[in-house]
């Protein structure tokens, strides 16, 4: 078909779900319970790694940054997937199709530049303690988050721009819960021999890249852990590093999965499982593996518990004490209009000194 008999497509519709009404509400209810304890872990370290003094170090700030990152990463997929299942609408527009794959593909990218300088932060925190305050200063750690940002934005934006020109001439399906760019790259009706070249390339790049740096610093890591005296000491050294290597390590096995080798033979439904994979399971997990795995942070949360209850009896206590003392009011406005007495609100004490007074009088 010539270009000039081209239907252009303005939208899509999503084909990845169920079509059994029961299954449709299991995933809602899965995909809200995921969401809400994601959120609200997330949310949660964000919160503590902030407001509690002891966790303001390089590491903790790194995962705050983490934390943001993956929470804004299943609120780009997960809404869209409740409100499609909940008003059974699966169309998308061609706009929000591609601005949905470009931050989901930008939040990705971010993160496994994240990833390597938190993995280059604990080298340096184990390898290199006498240096590390100076090499990874506040000014430091600001700027190299802010590097793994604009690198993320700057790696994504020239695949996207190619992916919004193509040609979209029908069919308009997309066999997927959202819009990955490797389901919509098989609609196009245009040429895109070059545009998959350059996505595997600058994927294949990022991801080899970053996780090189990542394996090269968990290697001199291990090689100094080992070199430790006394067990006490290998194992604290371990344990400081003990969560990033589990999640680099689950980031990294799904996402080699999905973009390192994608082939018309794989399991579509192997496809769909590996991104909710990396996507929805592992901002799930995250909370819970740096927050059971880290004695810092489980300190913070009683710390901060503790506090919300000691604030919360404070509360009940001077509730009370107000209580009590509105009532003394009551009574003393029902004496001065009944007995006539002029009595002067002072101090309690007073009060109730003048109030038996006025009593005793009026029963003479």
């Amino acid at each position: 078909m010539s270009p000039e008999n081209w239907t252009h497509v303005t939208g899509f519709v999503l084909l990845g779900f169920p079509r059994s009404h029961i299954l449709q509400l299991l995933l809602f209810l899965a995909l809200m319970a995921a969401y809400a304890v994601t959120a609200t872990g997330n949310l949660l370290i964000i919160g503590l790694s902030w407001t509690d003094r002891h966790l303001h170090t390089q590491m903790y700030f790194f995962l705050r940054h983490l934390s943001f990152l993956e929470l804004l990463l299943v609120s780009v997929v997960v809404p869209k997937m409740l409100v499609v299942i909940l008003t059974g609408d699966h169309s998308i527009s061609f706009a929000t199709c591609i601005i949905q794959s470009y931050f989901y593909f930008l939040l990705g990218t971010t993160d496994f530049f994240l990833l390597a300088v938190m993995s280059l932060d604990r080298y340096l925190a184990i390898c290199r303690p006498l240096y590390y305050e100076t090499l990874m200063n506040g000014r430091v750690c600001s700027q190299l988050v802010l590097a793994s940002w604009l690198a993320g934005f700057l790696w994504v934006l020239c695949p996207t721009i190619l992916v919004a020109n193509l040609p979209f001439c029908g069919p308009n399906g997309i066999d997927h819960v959202f819009c990955d760019s490797w389901p919509l790259l098989r609609l196009s009706c245009g040429d895109t021999r070059l545009l998959e070249l350059v996505a595997f390339v600058l994927s294949t790049s990022v991801l080899l890249g970053s996780l090189a740096l990542t394996s090269v610093s968990y290697a001199c890591i291990l090689a100094t852990v080992f070199r430790a005296p006394t067990p006490a000491e290998r194992k604290k050294a371990f344990s400081t590093c003990a969560s990033h290597l589990t999640v680099v390590i689950i980031v990294y096995g799904s996402s080699i999965f999905l973009y390192i080798r994608m082939s018309e033979a794989q399991s579509t439904l192997l496809h769909k499982g590996a991104s909710v994979l990396s996507c929805i399971i592992t901002p799930l997990l995250n909370p819970f593996i740096f927050s059971l795995r880290n004695d810092k942070v489980k300190q913070a949360l009683r710390d901060a518990l503790m506090w919300h209850r000691t604030m919360a009896s404070r509360t009940m206590r001077v509730t009370s004490k107000r209580k009590y003392w509105i009532k003394r009011l009551k009574m003393y406005a029902i004496c001065k209009n009944v007995f006539e007495v002029q009595i002067s609100p002072t101090t309690p004490c007073t009060f109730l000194r003048q109030l038996k007074t006025s009593l005793q009088n009026d029963a003479s």
